[in-house]
């Protein structure tokens, strides 16, 4: 299959293009920079230059490709202006991809997060919420997923809190960049509540699975570890940076401190048993032993 992918050279896309290369699939990428588009031929990919804002661009890839995942997400989260700013481009963007595929019966997979449920896991039946700073998202690919009854094979892969790799990435890895910044590994809240977490070469594996063969309009859990409590992260973090470990207000955390104070487990059970993924990689916790000061 000849895949079309936004957000090649982030955590996520940066395994997805070494795992569908490493499956016998072909990847068209696009690139927003030099250094993108160096990074990308360098993994195997053929580049299409352009960002994500460039609607014309994005059509273009996914009429060349046989599937399209869409991963691309804004880089600047330090407001909320920003991140709607992010949420809104991104929203555009899948749109216009999910579009481009009406009536070709080709797959196209979008991501999106996990829900939150009061009192239990949240599993793939779940609704996804749309309310919040990151509501918009939710409607974006809830509206993808409708249009599989318009002949495209559309899917949603609900990332967790953290998807990591080296002990960077997700919330974890925002946790780990304001401890470097304050000098003090915080944590909102009283730090129990828990947040899921993936590896991102797992993750991947699920986004290969999907594009390849799950059912029009459904949502999959990229799921590793249920819920690993954010005080034991932060934990973690001080120790492997040398730095103290204390409960922070959660408005240190800018526009992500009311998400980061929320108790949000989720499940994967549907997703392993329907799809056979399987995680095989380091847990969060381990991983981030993998941490540098």
């Amino acid at each position: 299959m000849h895949v079309f992918l936004t957000g090649g050279t982030g955590t996520i896309g940066s395994a997805v293009v070494a795992e569908l290369l490493g499956h016998g699939h072909t990847v068209l990428a696009l690139a927003r920079s030099d250094d993108s588009a160096r990074a990308l031929e360098g993994a195997g990919a053929e580049v299409l230059r352009g960002n994500l804002a460039d609607l014309g661009v994005l059509r273009a890839g996914a009429g060349r490709s046989d599937g399209v995942i869409s991963l691309a997400f804004g880089r600047d989260y330090s407001s909320p202006e920003s991140l709607a700013r992010s949420v809104a481009e991104e929203s555009a963007a899948v749109a216009a991809l999910g579009q481009e595929l009406i009536g070709s019966d080709r797959p196209i997979v979008a991501v999106s997060g996990t829900p939150w449920v009061p009192g239990r896991a949240s599993t793939e039946a779940d609704p996804l919420p749309t309310d919040g700073p990151v509501g918009g998202r939710s409607r974006a690919v809830t509206a993808l997923l409708d249009l599989a009854s318009r002949g495209l094979r559309s899917s949603a892969v609900r990332m967790p809190r953290t998807v990591h790799d080296q002990g960077r990435g997700g919330f974890a890895g925002l946790l780990t960049d304001q401890a470097r910044r304050t000098g003090v590994a915080g944590y909102p809240a009283d730090g129990t509540q828990r947040w899921p977490a993936v590896h991102a070469r797992d993750a991947a594996a699920l986004f290969r699975l999907a594009l390849e063969s799950a059912p029009a309009g459904t949502a999959w859990h990229a799921v590793a570890d249920e819920g690993t409590a954010v005080r034991d992260i932060a934990t973690v973090i001080g120790r492997r940076l040398g730095l103290p470990v204390e409960e922070v207000p959660q408005e240190n955390f800018g526009p992500f401190g009311p998400i980061f104070a929320m108790d949000q487990p989720s499940s994967s059970e549907h997703t392993r048993e329907a799809l056979g993924w399987r995680p095989t990689h380091a847990g969060l916790l381990e991983d981030l032993e993998n941490l540098q000061p």
